[in-house]
């Protein structure tokens, strides 16, 4: 008997031992789930392309974001940033030849996603990543589907509707007493640009680059694939057809404007040929037109070196093109799924590592104001003077990067107001969908004919859309050239898939 009360003894013993470790242990467990400073464990490496141009004080900032992803995620990354003119054909490249690399910027979406290039996120969006799928806005992720019903990548949480602005010099402004709203047309804006070609010759009247500006979107129209396959649909006909844009009256009254435009002397002399992007800082500057949501005017005065006003002239409308905008992807071929999505669950979730990708290090390119927003820090001459205007050391490009809604407002001279993100909900809440929001026609079986259709967009567009050439002449040219590249072929099958998904709504 005593025997065997002291098995018994042993085993309930033991039996308590095991299930104080197993509390323990699931104790344990939870506290590293629950507590995100306190990961432990090998660290991975995640190579990471984005576009940008490299900054002075880039490995400072991937330094001290490893710092603190190692400890919050276990999870470190090699950040490479990639000129603007450069990019797309470093993507390109590293896609077709499988380079080894784990999440990019990803501008032509939709087309490597059915090349296959990204890999499919629905099942980690609703497991690993599902912190990060709440938080971004639900159409968001509808104009991101492909036509598989699945996502390929992670959008930029920010403004719906990309709606163009056109921005002036606030001096310029309130010089003449310009009430900018009037202005709402490319034709309206004739006189204004007489006068300042004849009142301020500093100043370049209009400028413009060899990508131009969709001059289309201020009839309504939005495209389906992207401009270089110039196909567009109005965005809230429901039954609008498809048309190639340069068929239409409408472009017919943009060209004839443009080349009138060119040829007083109005548009800059070099549009055809200046790259996006190529207005340096302080150059004088009456018109330009950009891409924003509300409150845009502080970044392009900083961006311009100076003071802008700006009055959006198209409709709030969510389009496709507007929600893919600024998507991160992960490779297909990644090794590090998991990690990968760690990493952008956490820059879409943690403002301490979304604003030092923004902003960078605070005490070093930025200082807190008295409301907590973010204060530039200028650059320094060799005596440790500030340099007017000088270009920051650091710079994140806040589209291609995450969230905004856990973004610092900027302070300073200009400061944003502090109920910012509150105004974006606001807007984003306002925006109408476009008919054809999410739409991506499978055009794998016209390939070559889109590839030679963007090939004579490269000819012609440049010089058509800036009024460098004579419309009579090269329009019909253009056109010819686009239907002897297929563009009708293609324009039906996108009107034979559209009229199916439209059928398939009913």
């Amino acid at each position: 008997m005593q025997k065997r009360s002291r098995y018994r003894y042993i085993f309930i013993t033991f039996s308590i031992i095991l299930l104080l470790t197993a509390y323990t242990t699931g104790c344990s467990r939870q506290a590293s789930k629950n507590n995100i400073d306190k990961y432990h464990g090998d660290t991975v490496n995640l190579i990471y392309y984005t576009i940008g141009e490299p900054d002075k004080d880039l490995k400072l900032v991937n330094d001290k974001i490893n710092e603190i992803m190692a400890r919050k995620i276990g999870v470190t990354i090699t950040y490479i940033k990639v000129g603007w003119q450069e990019y797309e054909d470093r993507l390109n490249t590293l896609i077709s030849a499988g380079s080894q690399f784990d999440i990019a910027f990803a501008p032509n979406y939709a087309t490597t996603a059915m090349r296959g290039a990204w890999l499919k996120l629905d099942d980690y969006l609703l497991s690993l990543g599902k912190d990060l799928y709440d938080t971004i806005d639900p159409t968001f992720w509808q104009g991101v589907r492909m036509n598989d019903g699945g996502i390929y990548g992670v959008p930029t949480n920010k403004e719906l509707a990309v709606r163009d602005h056109w921005m002036y010099p606030a001096s310029i402004i309130k010089k003449y007493n310009i009430d900018i709203t009037k202005y709402n047309t490319l034709e309206s804006l004739e006189p204004l640009l007489r006068m300042i070609q004849q009142n301020e010759p500093t100043y370049i009247p209009m400028e413009l680059d060899r990508d131009s500006q969709n001059f289309f979107a201020l009839y309504g129209y939005e495209y389906i694939l992207n401009h270089k396959v110039p196909l567009m649909v109005k965005s809230l006909d429901p039954n609008s057809k498809v048309v190639n844009i340069f068929e239409t009256k409408e472009a017919r009254q943009t060209l004839d404007t443009l080349r009138r435009y060119y040829k007083e002397g109005f548009i800059n002399q070099d549009a055809a040929l200046r790259e996006p992007g190529g207005l340096k800082r302080g150059d004088q500057v009456f018109w330009k037109s950009s891409g924003g949501g509300p409150l845009s005017d502080t970044n392009w005065s900083k961006d311009r070196g100076y003071k802008v006003v700006s009055n959006p002239v198209t409709p709030s409308v969510v389009t496709t093109e507007s929600v893919r905008g600024g998507i991160m992807a992960i490779n297909a071929n990644t090794k590090h799924p998991i990690e990968s999505i760690k990493f952008l669950n956490l820059l879409n979730t943690d403002p301490e590592i979304r604003n030092l990708f923004n902003y960078g290090i605070e005490g070093l390119h930025y200082t807190l104001g008295e409301h907590g927003q973010a204060i530039p820090i200028p650059g320094k001459d060799s005596q440790g003077n500030p340099i007017p205007d000088a270009p920051a050391s650091y710079a994140g490009v806040q589209y291609t990067q995450g969230n905004w809604f856990i973004l610092k407002t900027i302070g300073g001279d200009n400061p944003e107001p502090l109920d910012k993100w509150d105004q974006f909900r606001k807007y984003n809440a306002e925006a109408i969908k476009s008919t054809i929001l999410g739409f991506t026609p499978d055009l794998s079986k016209l390939t070559a004919q889109t590839d030679n259709i963007e090939m004579i967009w490269k000819k012609y567009y440049p010089s058509l859309m800036t009024g460098t050439v004579d419309v009579d002449t090269i329009l019909p040219k253009f056109n010819q050239e686009l239907k002897q590249a297929g563009i009708e072929e293609v324009r039906k099958e996108i009107q034979k898939q559209l009229d199916e998904k439209r059928s398939s709504k009913r």
